[in-house]
């Protein structure tokens, strides 16, 4: 286990890295942060070597090319990101190179894994199979390396977390970068994404979501303060078309829409004591971003419903009112959260910790 610790396919904290080119020379050192003293240093070639015999003590392994474990995970990431180009730019190498791993793997195996078209990738049957077995297998080295960390002085490696954009913009952005003033040895990569999806498969470490969105599996821990929706428009606009006294008068203007991911539009919900109304928008503009509704609503194209961390700003300058105030309910916090299978890993515990004593700055 010592000499598989040492080799370079474990070298980084988590398997963001993988992929990159290694050294060409043998006389390079690896990084100093590999320095462990695992005995004597294996070849990529030895440790698939040894790896598969262990498996396959009746098999001579001489009738198969030797296989870089890297190459395992690339194959992995190229999959979970549906293409190579989209794999390269979250790897940091080019197109080329993730196809010319993917060539020799195929090659070394002896047996396709993907289907390739102009417009697409999917796994053959033969690469879904070793798909479903290999991202356990990386699952443990990702937490294997984990609990190696917890032997440093301070929390290092990289944290991914998913989150929705306004989570993002107003409560994740600040946290995160005061946390990495904190912990210089952390690195964070932080994905808008407002789909549902899951994020062991997907390979991060946490997400961010509404209580009601998250699997029954998930540790979940509130992120933030409260949540509020503020309705907006322009004062061009309400001279123009007046403004609206309750919900119901929305049906009689001109609402920006907003696109889910999955195809969905967002429901206007106000609140009158108990009762909750519903309103589905009505409007000539349909949008995908709530920076792009913001910008429609500034230029007097309509109402918009926003958080109010997006209105406030506009609001205080007079560029947006606020209309319906009164009808507005406070919505549940944002929950960070994260898998209970296993122990998080040390950095993945120093944020959390940082966030549970956080002092959200005014405004938030």
């Amino acid at each position: 286990m010592k000499a598989l610790i040492a080799h370079p396919f474990l070298v980084g904290r988590s398997l963001a890295p993988f992929g990159r080119e290694r050294p060409d020379s043998a006389g390079e050192k690896p990084p100093a942060e590999a320095a462990v003293d695992a005995g004597p240093t294996m070849t990529w070639e030895d440790c698939a070597d040894n790896m598969y015999k262990a498996d396959h003590p009746d098999q001579d392994f001489q009738s198969m090319n030797p296989v870089r474990l890297d190459s395992f995970d690339v194959f992995v990431s190229i999959v979970r990101c549906g293409g190579f180009r989209a794999a390269a730019l979250e790897r940091g190498v080019s197109s080329s190179t993730l196809s010319q791993t993917m060539s020799t793997l195929e090659n070394a195996l002896g047996i396709r894994l993907l289907n390739r078209t102009t417009r697409s990738i999917a796994p053959t049957e033969a690469g879904q199979r070793l798909l479903e077995r290999l991202a356990p297998a990386l699952s443990d080295i990702r937490h294997a390396i984990a609990e190696i960390d917890e032997l440093r002085d301070s929390p290092s490696g990289t944290l991914r977390i998913n989150a929705p954009a306004p989570a993002v913009d107003h409560l994740l952005c600040p946290l995160a970068f005061d946390f990495m003033d904190r912990f210089r040895d952390v690195n964070l990569e932080i994905i808008s994404d407002a789909a549902v999806i899951d994020i062991v498969e997907q390979g991060f470490d946490a997400g961010v979501r509404f209580g009601k969105q998250l699997a029954q599996d998930m540790i979940a821990v509130p992120l933030g303060p409260a949540l509020k929706y503020a309705i907006v428009a322009s004062p061009d606009y309400i001279e123009r078309r007046g403004m609206p006294r309750v919900p119901q008068d929305l049906v009689n203007h001109d609402c920006i829409k907003r696109r889910f991911p999955g195809g969905t539009l967002v429901t206007w919900r106000f609140a009158d004591g108990n009762d909750e109304i519903d309103v589905t928008p009505t409007g000539r503009l349909t949008v995908s971003s709530v920076h792009n509704e913001l910008q429609a609503a500034l230029a007097g194209r309509g109402i918009a419903h926003v958080f109010d961390d997006y209105a406030k700003p506009h609001i205080r300058t007079g560029r947006l009112s606020e209309l319906l105030a009164d009808w507005s309910p406070t919505l549940p916090h944002w929950f960070l959260y994260y898998p209970n299978r296993r122990l998080p890993s040390a950095a993945m515990r120093a944020f959390l910790d940082f966030m549970k004593g956080y002092n959200w700055p005014s405004g938030t």
